[in-house]
C-alpha cells in the first residue's frame, strides 16, 4: 500500500487515466474527485462489496432481484 500526504487541490495519478483529487477537507473527513475513463468502474468500497455479494447470490440462487440491484446501483 501506498501512503500519501496531500493538500486540498493537490491529487495523485494512477496510471496514466485516473486522477484521484483532494477536493476539500473538513474535520476529519475527506471530499475526493475522481476522473477515470467511462470503462473503469467507480465505486465506494461499500457498495462493490455490495456488488459481489449480490452476484455470488444471484449465481447461486438463479434468480436476479433487479429492484435490489438498482438500489445498490442508485445508492438507495
Amino acid at each position: 500500500m501506498l501512503v500519501l500526504t496531500r493538500k486540498s487541490g493537490q491529487g495523485i495519478m494512477i496510471g496514466d487515466e485516473i486522477r484521484i483529487s483532494i477536493v476539500s477537507i473538513e474535520g476529519d473527513r475527506v471530499r475526493l474527485g475522481i476522473d477515470a475513463p467511462r470503462d473503469v468502474s467507480v465505486h465506494r468500497e461499500e457498495i462493490f462489496l455490495q456488488i459481489i455479494e449480490e452476484n455470488q447470490k444471484a449465481r447461486l440462487e438463479g434468480d436476479i432481484d433487479w429492484e435490489k440491484l438498482k438500489n445498490i446501483f442508485s445508492g438507495a
